[in-house]
């Protein structure tokens, strides 16, 4: 008879990690040897915690403990929980919703999915814990100091075609900026430009080839000192908004990154990056209604 195949359930709001033991040599003494050499970054002590806890399972749903033997060629389950968090005093908010869809005006400072020092504090598992829906999954993402419109699957059945939306570049986004006004600079304009990896590895920078990246480029408003941006990507490389409007000498009012990395520590909510996922405009694949959403945030000059 078959069984059924384990699912892990959703415990407050995080999903379970799934992770495979392959055939290796020498073979660990243990699951919990294994995760500790295959996960470095992660200290030992958390590893013997989550076993403690019993939030490590083998792939039939049996509760593992740290001396469980290395079984090759099977999987195992594990929870991510941080022992302490920095709360983000800022709230998300629902702007539409239907069957396959949530739509998103996420605020400044707040990660869109579980990473580093984030798991609770992140907007994806505040969603599970508000909806109890485990199979939610963002379809693009916006980095954590960037606020406005993100989209979230909400089953896995139409999941692919609204990534593939995506991939095929058949959504319409506008952001809004607060840079410096520059009065030599004409507007509207494009940037187009190839970018890479920068230093340190978690920045881009612009560099001479082929071109990668494109943005158009407007002057909404200014007041002689900051302008107002409207931006329309074509591309969707990391941190281009930033890298583009840094290229022209006119970086993102409070960006962190760019011209030169300012470290900020973790608590500091003040001074939020002033970019805006403004808008978005897309043909639904599933009811081929035209779509449209705004944030409710607005910057000023």
């Amino acid at each position: 008879m078959h069984r059924p195949e384990f699912i892990p359930p959703m415990l407050d709001g995080v999903s379970a990690s799934k992770v495979f033991l392959p055939k290796i040599d020498p073979v660990p003494a243990s699951v919990y040897h294994y995760l500790c050499q295959q996960f470095p970054h992660i200290a030992k002590q958390e590893w013997l915690q989550r076993f403690n806890d019993g939030l490590v399972y083998d792939a039939a749903g049996h509760v593992l403990s740290s001396d469980t033997p290395y079984i090759e060629n099977s999987h195992v389950f594990y929870y991510r929980f941080l022992a302490h968090e920095i709360p983000v005093p800022f709230e998300h908010e629902i702007l539409f919703e239907n069957e396959h869809l949530l739509i998103i005006d996420k605020p400044h400072f707040l990660t869109i999915s579980p990473t580093g020092q984030y798991v609770q504090q992140t907007l994806l598992v505040r969603l599970k814990k508000q909806t109890g829906n485990e199979f939610l999954t963002p379809i693009h993402r916006l980095d954590r100091e960037t606020a406005g419109v993100v989209l979230f699957s909400k089953q896995p059945a139409t999941r692919a075609v609204y990534q593939e939306m995506f991939a095929k570049r058949e959504v319409q986004k506008t952001y809004h900026a607060i840079a410096p006004f520059q009065e030599h600079l004409t507007f509207p304009r494009q940037i187009r430009c190839r970018m890479e990896k920068g230093q340190p590895f978690y920045t881009m920078q612009v560099v001479d080839g082929t071109v990668n990246s494109e943005t158009e480029i407007a002057l909404l408003e200014h007041n002689l000192h900051w302008g107002k941006y409207e931006l329309k990507p074509h591309t969707g490389k990391q941190h281009q908004l930033r890298v583009h409007l840094n290229s022209l000498g006119i970086a993102i009012k409070n960006d962190a990154f760019y011209p030169l990395v300012q470290h900020k520590r973790e608590d500091d909510f003040t001074a939020p990056l002033q970019l805006l996922a403004k808008h978005i405009a897309f043909v639904d694949p599933v009811s081929r209604q035209t779509m449209q959403f705004s944030s409710n945030y607005e910057l000023t000059l």
